[in-house]
């Protein structure tokens, strides 16, 4: 019997979950709008395990890890079979987005690597610095919410899309249709806090910085909804 997904062409993703709090969160309607499809797969999940290929998958997305580290505190135990799995789908010229622990998987799979950061939770402001970002859609600034631990150092190849004030990049590309998010791009504020309430390690300043993330919410979705434009194109999700 023919798949009707293929038969359609409908786009099929490989979500990589590391916390019960962190999922799509905002991307999910506009995948669902877009007749994307998505599965999440969870490796902390008792029988959870990390797809062996890309079998079946037309992208992969890295969500981020909360507390998880990859270099610092508590390793991510399933880092191993992620970093293969995302060389597997850079091998086949596969769409892979990274967000926070996601994307230095990613950069990690693509001859980058990561230092010692100790764990945060902020809402920075990602200043573009290509007018051309994800195909002209990407806002000029936005917020980005960061919850997690390390930094990202990028490959060589990486492009840098945004950047903090002071020049950390926040936003990069590799192989044209692969991104990395420093954070989480469709956060929304109820999963920072059951994120706090799921682990008993947990950055400081908490309050204020859902405070501001609460306030930031309406910002967050709309520069989400425009660059959804751009990051369906370049991935050639749609």
């Amino acid at each position: 019997m023919n798949d009707p997904a293929a038969e359609f062409n409908i786009r099929k993703l490989c979500i990589l979950q590391h916390t019960e709090a962190e999922f799509l969160g905002l991307l999910e309607d506009h995948f669902e709008g877009r007749n994307i499809r998505f599965s999440y797969q969870r490796p902390f999940t008792v029988g959870g395990e990390v797809p062996e290929s890309p079998k079946d998958h037309d992208g992969l997305i890295i969500l981020p890890g909360g507390p998880y580290g990859v270099v610092s505190g508590h390793l991510l135990p399933s880092f191993s079979a992620e970093l293969r799995l995302a060389r597997a789908f850079l091998a086949q010229e596969l769409p892979v987005m990274g967000f926070g622990l996601g994307a230095t998987i990613l950069a990690i799979a693509a001859g980058g690597g990561a230092e010692e950061s100790p764990l945060q939770f902020q809402v920075e402001t990602a200043i573009r610095t290509d007018e051309n970002a994800l195909a002209g859609k990407m806002p000029e600034q936005f917020p980005l919410a960061i919850y997690g631990r390390d930094r990202t150092v990028l490959p060589e190849d990486a492009r840098i899309l945004a950047t903090t004030k002071d020049g950390r990049p926040l936003v990069f590309s590799i192989n044209d249709n692969c991104l990395g998010f420093a954070g989480h791009p469709g956060m929304k504020s109820g999963m920072a806090e059951d994120l706090i309430m799921e682990f008993a390690q947990t950055p400081p300043d908490t309050a204020n910085t859902l405070s501001h993330l609460r306030e930031k919410q309406h910002e967050i979705a709309s520069a989400l909804s425009e660059m959804m434009k751009g990051i369906t194109r370049i991935t050639n999700l749609m």
